[in-house]
């Protein structure tokens, strides 16, 4: 690389794609600086999936200790969590791995900055102290933020990174939303304790994912007491006392709530970045433009991650930060993340996971389809005289049934999920779940039973 710029590469943005792109381009021996003022880890190990993960984990628990009442456990009163200790836990998890990503950084010769930065030009960034740096290649990964709606008291709900400053259960919530976000925080509020109402804009929960299976994790969700409410239109905020009134088109819902939390969508963290100057497109949710290959219209500006606007989920701005540096530095010039079949997971109670197309878009997509599906009691359920219901559901196309969408709600879908989603990476088909011996008795031997 020339060495006419002062690094070969330059991220701006410490979270999981702009960390994962400093270490590839460091193994392939390349200069490479990051600024990032905050912590590392960006969104998912700060305010999202990991403390999510850990705080599920302890809702998790809870519920099972009524089960375990059930099946003649003596437990003569509902344990009682404390939740700063919790947060202790979580935290010093999360100290863990920043001092482990700052390691890493150390290790493989990555100057880390930390300042905020802007493009003066196509290969310049000025640092917030004025300092200015030159790379060959600029790589945007400052994430996205939470959104707030456009209404009147606005100010006084919180939004989902709030959550994780909570220090207790607030005894009345309210949660506005109905993605993936929304129906995490209800679940697992309902289960540490709070009396949950979910506010909902729309006629289903989990647009993305499969109508039939958000219906059946809607139902759960209410079974364990969350109130929900569909085409809900929030109108405004009031302050009463030491309460918050929800306001919806229809006039207040619910009475008071202690905490209002808006989960109503993400932002691209692209103000203040000196993009447009450049001729760098922002789309409608502030996020950066770019192609196929992960590049603006400026040819050595590049963006990956949330801000990137594709799949925000963090496996795949890692995945993305490597493909793209194994193009540029790598001698991989047709290297490129595959956006298809990326499976997901909703830490919902349970949890809900899909990997490939839904039925309804396996039927807008292909003529000939054909759909298999399970809805049981798990075993411990099922021992507890529980109301939890699992449903996992198969789609196929083509004369062969090739499984083109594999769709798990119940207990240990996000753990059964992963081997199914390379299966449909590989192109299996119907005969191949039909041939493959069960493992009895557990949930996922229902995958490889639907007749």
């Amino acid at each position: 690389m020339s060495m006419q710029y002062d690094y070969d590469l330059i991220v701006l943005g410490g979270g999981s794609g702009g960390l994962a792109a400093a270490f590839r381009a460091a193994q392939h021996g390349r200069r490479v600086a990051m600024l990032e003022p905050g912590e590392l880890g960006g969104t998912c190990v700060n305010v999202g999936c990991v403390p999510k993960k850990a705080m599920w984990l302890a809702a998790d628990l809870s519920e099972r200790v009524g089960l375990a009442a059930a099946l003649g456990f003596d437990v003569p009163t509902r344990p009682t969590l404390d939740w700063k200790e919790l947060v202790v836990h979580r935290q010093a998890y999360i100290a863990n791995i920043h001092a482990s990503y700052l390691k890493r950084l150390n290790d493989n010769g990555v100057v880390r900055v930390p300042r905020r930065g802007r493009l003066v030009d196509a290969h310049t960034v000025e640092c917030s102290d004025g300092v200015r740096i030159s790379a060959a290649h600029i790589l945007i990964a400052t994430g996205a933020y939470p959104q707030r709606p456009d209404i009147p008291g606005a100010e006084l709900g919180k939004v989902s990174d709030d959550f994780f400053h909570l220090c207790s259960a607030p005894a009345q919530v309210a949660i506005v939303g109905g993605g993936y976000i929304a129906v995490e925080l209800a679940g697992l509020l309902q289960a540490l304790g709070s009396r949950v109402t979910l506010l909902v804009r729309g006629d289903r929960l989990l647009e993305r994912f499969d109508a039939e299976l958000t219906a059946q994790l809607a139902e759960n969700l209410c079974h364990q007491g969350v109130k929900v409410h569909f085409n809900y239109r929030l109108r405004e905020l009031r302050r009463d006392g030491d309460a918050v009134i929800a306001y919806g088109h229809d006039g207040p819902r619910d009475g008071r709530f202690d905490e209002v939390f808006f989960a109503t969508g993400r932002r691209g963290n692209s103000a203040g970045l000196g993009l447009e100057a450049l001729g760098i497109a922002i789309g409608e949710k502030e996020e950066v433009v770019v192609d196929e290959w992960q590049t603006t219209a400026v040819p050595n500006v590049h963006a990956v991650g949330d801000i990137a606007g594709k799949v925000g989920l963090t496996p795949v701005a890692i995945a993305a930060a490597r493909k793209l540096m194994d193009r540029l530095f790598g001698d991989q010039p047709q290297a490129k993340m595959d956006y298809e079949n990326v499976a997901s997971v909703v830490f919902s109670h349970p949890a809900l996971g899909a990997v490939g197309l839904s039925e309804e878009d396996a039927r807008a997509r292909f003529e000939d389809v054909r759909v298999y599906r399970s809805n049981f009691r798990p075993m411990l359920q099922a021992l507890a005289n529980g109301s939890q219901r699992s449903m996992f559901k198969l789609v196929c196309v083509g004369e062969e049934e090739r499984v083109v969408g594999v769709h798990l709600l119940g207990e240990g879908a996000d753990e059964i999920l992963q081997g199914f989603a390379v299966a449909v990476k590989m192109g299996a088909t119907k005969a191949c779940f039909d041939d493959t011996v069960a493992i009895h008795p557990t949930s996922a031997e229902e995958v490889v039973l639907m007749r």
